[in-house]
């Protein structure tokens, strides 16, 4: 496994591998590995003959006041990790080389950036949107994989691609989850004991949505209602919203009498916290 961390190296690597045939697939990361990320890594490893792992903490996707100087970072965790996945490259650029002196080009979508998350994070869909897409031109990936727990980050890189024209396969993996039913995150370290065990609550409002669904509900305020009150009862979480969109457009949901993204985002203590699940009828 080669550790890479300058870009003219990484564009060296894919140009031997573009003229030998094979096909590199990437998976875009901000470090500190969970089990969402080896399954992303395992499955991307089996599909593609050479797979690059970036691990960039991309200090553009942080607002002022968020947690970007104490995001967890652990490489030779990482490293260790990402060998046991078969990773052929870890990709570990410095924000100098990413983001040189004098740098001013960035990536912003401008409709699906603005809901969700985007509301209370402003400018953090463009900071993504710009990193990936600088990936994207470093790496030439014939297919990214991303994880369903970050749906609307999918859903504008989705957007980006097609608006664009990556020569890109997106592949969105199932969301991995804890003992108990925490969605995998890096920020889950934060929570202490307590807190852990309430953010439990988010994933069992989610369940009680789709039994709601399974059970013939349609109308998205009722089973927004009940998600609400489930969330609201455990005394250290607290709702930033509680949505049910089209999961491409992102739009809200007359009725769910078809594929339907219900996602939310919670404050645990001061830890925030995304999950989601696409309820079918």
């Amino acid at each position: 496994m080669k550790v890479i961390t300058s870009v003219k190296e990484m564009q060296r690597y894919v140009k031997h591998n573009y003229k030998r045939g094979r096909r590199i697939g990437l998976v875009p990361t901000m470090g500190y590995f969970h089990d969402g990320h080896a399954m992303l890594m395992r499955e991307a490893r089996a599909a593609c003959d050479r797979l690059v792992v970036s691990v960039f903490v991309n200090p553009l996707q942080f607002g002022q006041g968020e947690d970007f100087a104490r995001y967890p970072r652990d490489m030779k965790r990482d490293l260790a990790i990402a060998k046991e996945c078969r990773v052929n490259v870890v990709f570990a650029p410095t924000s100098e080389e990413l983001y040189p002196k004098g740098y001013s080009t960035f990536v912003a979508e401008e409709r699906l950036s603005t809901k969700l998350c985007g509301a209370s994070r402003p400018g953090h869909f463009r900071g993504v949107a710009t990193v990936v897409a600088k990936l994207f031109n470093i790496v030439r990936p014939h297919t990214a994989y991303f994880g369903q727990k970050d749906a609307q980050q999918c859903a504008v890189i989705r957007k980006m691609v097609a608006d664009l024209n990556y020569p890109v396969r997106i592949v969105v993996m199932p969301i991995v989850r804890e003992k108990g039913g925490l969605a995998c995150s890096s920020r889950n370290r934060y929570l202490s004991a307590r807190e852990r065990k309430e953010a439990l609550i988010l994933n069992a409002s989610l369940e009680k949505a789709r039994e709601m669904v399974r059970a013939g509900v349609s109308e998205p305020q009722a089973i927004l209602g009940a998600v609400r009150g489930a969330i609201g009862a455990a005394p250290l979480v607290r709702a930033e919203y509680v949505e049910a969109v089209d999961p491409d457009t992102l739009e809200r949901a007359a009725r769910v009498d078809r594929k339907t993204l219900l996602a939310v985002a919670a404050r645990v203590g001061s830890t925030r916290l995304i999950d989601n699940v696409i309820l079918d009828p």
